[in-house]
């Protein structure tokens, strides 16, 4: 009885976030061992998913890494696909201002790119309606900003099509952080 009661109160929590810590179970349960012990029940039952050493999800969906990750935000052409401005299947891409590996990390079988981006860049998304939660994604103009600070390719449907919806006082606003050659070449390649 005492155990249903512990698990109840994890359930109930674990619905109402997309990413936990073993020590936010801690905190539920007030005993470590027994924390280790439920979590492992619950993974082993497939209610929950480990992400990486200490971090879990009810959601075995690679997106929800960006919080993890954060301060951080969905970015690229992942982000254009949240946005409705790539059909492509994608790889998730998390931009982040935190000092950890960077590359290519196997999450659900999926391939989750991570990007580091410094702290004065880190602007320009929105949080969008993903699942049951609000994920944070960066906007279109600071997509294009970081699709070419990234050294991205850029396809010319994309400029075109980005064309049509972006708001040049935006990106003019969000290139006054960046270098003044950098600002010439993204204003060049959209032809702003």
């Amino acid at each position: 009885m005492h155990e249903n009661k512990h698990i109840n109160k994890i359930k109930n929590f674990i619905k109402k976030t997309p990413v936990f810590s073993s020590k936010d179970i801690e905190r539920i349960i007030r005993n470590k061992s027994y924390t280790h012990l439920i979590l492992s029940k619950l993974a082993k039952r497939g209610e929950i998913f480990r992400l990486t050493k200490g971090f879990y999800s009810s959601y075995d969906d690679p997106t929800f890494f960006v919080f993890y990750f954060k301060p951080a935000y969905i970015g690229l052409y992942d982000a254009l696909s949240l946005n409705n401005f790539w059909e492509q299947e994608t790889n998730t891409t998390i931009i982040t201002t935190r000092k950890v590996r960077t590359g290519i990390r196997k999450v659900f079988n999926s391939n989750v790119i991570v990007k580091r981006i410094k702290p004065k860049y880190f602007f320009g998304f929105d949080y969008l309606k993903y699942e049951n939660f609000y994920i944070p994604v960066s906007d279109l103009e600071k997509t294009l900003i970081d699709i070419l600070y990234f050294k991205e390719p850029l396809t010319k449907q994309i400029l075109k099509d980005a064309a049509k919806k972006i708001e040049k006082r935006k990106i003019v606003k969000y290139l006054r952080f960046y270098p003044k050659n950098f600002q010439k070449l993204v204003l060049h390649k959209i032809k702003i």
